[in-house]
């Protein structure tokens, strides 16, 4: 399931976290909470997957959504497996009462979390955002995804992800 991944937990290994999510990580489980370093060229899911011998099924990712309905804008994020695409533009769309849903642009999604772009984690999101997490990834005993940084990657049980601040577990998210 973890590949050729070399796991260590995750609060011994702050080097390998982005500031939020290393705050965040102060207030979950140090048992269930893993980070393992990776080559950040080989960030993306694809990559990483094959050099790691890490199967697509148990690869998350994180996807910042943009709602937006007049002026406002609403911003969620959407942990899917890697097998599967979030449903922006119903699910996700409805879920943020928004006329009109799309990826967040890369600028905006890393000014937001503090985060990498290609590292992005449901793992330390600004407080108050909306945090929709697909009923298969909770379903997955250990799911890997993004630590805040290219050069690393999270192993988290997928009831965690799916019990996470502001988390809601949505049937039908991903497609």
């Amino acid at each position: 399931m973890l590949g050729t991944l070399d796991t260590a937990p995750a609060l011994d290994r702050p080097d390998l976290l982005a500031a939020p999510v290393a705050a965040a990580a102060q207030d979950l489980p140090p048992d269930e909470v893993l980070v393992a370093p990776i080559d950040p060229d080989l960030a993306d899911t694809a990559a990483f997957c094959a050099s790691y011998d890490v199967g697509l099924e148990v690869s998350a990712n994180c996807v910042v959504v943009a709602g937006r309905r007049g002026e406002d804008v609403r911003y969620a994020a959407c942990v899917v497996l890697a097998t599967t695409r979030a449903d922006v533009n119903g699910v996700v769309r409805r879920r943020l009462d928004a006329r009109k849903a799309s990826f967040a642009p890369m600028a905006d999604a890393v000014e937001q979390t503090g985060m990498e772009y290609g590292g992005i984690t449901p793992v330390g999101l600004p407080a108050g955002w909306l945090l929709l997490v697909d009923a298969a990834v909770a379903a997955t005993p250990w799911v890997v995804v993004g630590s805040g940084l290219r050069r690393s990657k999270l192993v988290v049980p997928g009831l965690l992800v799916g019990a996470l601040p502001g988390a809601e577990v949505v049937d039908g998210l991903a497609r």
